[in-house]
Formats: structure tokens, C-alpha cells, sequence
């Protein structure tokens, strides 16, 4: 018999969330620096989001959200617009 105390949720960090990379050799995780090489999977320009086969959702300002929640700050790199040379 269980008891409402002995049943608790599992939070998202203790979630192993599977991935799916069927790729060979397969495309780096969710929680690797370079997890933005991953395949796309399906991309949705018009709603500025791009879902790659590591769970990672990419958006158009460079921010993301990983499988397990976490918010990845949006990380552009300055254009050559922005960029100061010395005369």
C-alpha cells in the first residue's frame, strides 16, 4: 500500500529524458558545450525556434532550452555593425 508520503514526482533534473540522436557517430548531448551541433530535427523560422535531435530547443536570439529546463541566456555574437577599429 502506498501512502500519499512515501509518492513524490520526480523533479526534471532526476528525469532521464531519452534522447533522439540516431545519428552515428552520435551528435553531442543536451548538456555539452557543444550541444549546438547537434542535427535539426524541425526548425520554425516563423516562430523563431529550431528543435535539434538532442532535445535542445535553439531560438533566433541564440537563447535555448535544454530537455531538463534549464534556460541557456541568448548568446549572439556582436555583427561587424557593432564592431570598433582602432584609426
Amino acid at each position: 500500500m502506498t501512502t500519499a508520503s512515501s509518492r513524490r514526482t520526480a523533479t526534471a533534473s532526476e528525469r532521464k529524458i531519452p534522447s533522439m540522436c540516431q545519428h552515428q557517430p552520435m551528435c553531442p548531448s543536451a548538456e555539452s558545450a557543444d550541444r549546438e551541433a547537434a542535427h535539426l530535427v524541425a526548425t520554425y523560422p516563423e516562430q523563431g525556434w529550431s528543435l535539434l535531435c538532442n532535445g535542445v530547443l535553439c531560438f533566433e536570439d541564440t537563447g535555448e532550452l535544454l530537455p531538463d529546463g534549464q534556460i541557456i541566456a541568448p548568446h549572439r555574437a556582436l555583427g561587424t555593425d557593432h564592431v570598433v577599429t582602432a584609426a
